[in-house]
């Protein structure tokens, strides 16, 4: 399946639908492979690449499967050039509360996340 990468709107979009669908073929399509997420968890950088995370999205159960409410939103957008962009933006899959801090590139084939980083609060 062919995901729209051309504007920086629809990766963001595809990554939050992604997340709260558990639909591993649209968080997969935002990202470039290279990327990686990374977190700190008592107090030590943990590092996980793309391919591991997808597996654990895959295995768990997503908001929409549990009938949860979508509450995500985008914090901030800022823009530094035409290929270069970072974004700030807030999910849950309750009991966790994430922010999350993604760096978006505009490669050949669209824009991609390069990178995310991210801190959770659990309720």
């Amino acid at each position: 399946m062919m995901h729209d990468r051309s504007t920086l709107e629809s990766v963001i979009g595809l990554y939050l639908d992604g997340l709260y669908e558990g639909d591993t073929s649209k968080l997969g399509a935002a990202f470039d492979a290279s990327a990686d997420l990374r977190w700190t968890e008592d107090g030590k950088l943990k590092v996980l690449t793309v391919p591991d995370w997808l597996e654990r999205v895959k295995n768990r159960p997503s908001g929409k499967a549990q009938n949860q409410p979508r509450e995500d939103f985008v914090v901030t957008v800022d823009k530094s050039d035409e290929g270069t962009a970072f974004v700030k933006l807030r999910c849950q899959l309750p009991p966790r509360y994430f922010t999350d801090y993604l760096v978006f590139m505009k490669l050949a084939e669209g824009w991609a996340i390069v990178s995310k980083s991210y801190r959770q609060d659990v309720r």
